[in-house]
């Protein structure tokens, strides 16, 4: 299974499940995604951490995540002042 961000300004606002034989590369999940009436930028991400299309994505994406253009990473959580 492939697995695919949705980018909204940056952040990450949704992640679905593709099937392999309709996401064997990136460009091709994200022509199937479009196909299926979801539009947006859509990101593959990796759930076991895998490289995809030869490199690392950081982290496993996760709804509030960050994307940089590279990597996912997590948001900084600030303490909040006593």
């Amino acid at each position: 299974m492939a697995h695919f961000a949705l980018i909204q300004n940056g952040t990450v606002a949704q992640v679905i499940v593709v099937g392999n034989t309709d996401a064997p590369d990136e460009a091709t999940g994200q022509a199937f995604i479009a196909s299926i009436g979801l539009a947006g930028t859509w990101v593959q991400t990796s759930y076991n951490n895998n490289p995809i299309e030869g490199a690392s994505r950081g982290k496993y994406a996760g709804i509030g995540d960050l994307w940089n253009g590279t990597e996912f990473t997590s948001p900084v959580v600030e303490d909040a002042p006593l």
